[in-house]
């Protein structure tokens, strides 16, 4: 069985026992996320939600809060001596699905 849900205006295909990164919640670890914009439900009967799954739920439990890679922002303008080096790095929560309500 496997559900596909939104948040952080993205959406993501999991099953139970999946790990995926999400923007971050602003949870702790070790406390429990339920997800209630499930989009689809698949599996041996399919349900397409319009938009979402009435009653559907996805429970995770967040495993930490993790950083992706260092993106470097460089700025320039010719003739002018204009440099403005800065860098980001995105930070993301890291969830474990746990079961998959339907």
């Amino acid at each position: 069985m496997y559900a596909i849900i939104a948040t952080g205006g993205k959406q993501y295909r999991v099953e139970e026992g999946d790990t995926i990164r999400v923007e971050k919640l602003g949870v702790s670890a070790g406390d429990s996320y339920t997800f209630d914009q499930v989009l689809v439900v698949g599996g041996e009967n399919t349900v397409i939600g319009n938009p979402t799954v009435s009653g559907a739920t996805v429970s995770a439990s967040v495993v930490g809060d993790v950083k992706a890679k260092k993106v470097i922002v460089y700025k320039y303008k010719r003739k002018s001596g204009y440099h403005k080096k800065n860098g980001h790095r995105q930070q993301y929560t890291e969830l474990k699905i746990e079961k998959i309500n339907a």
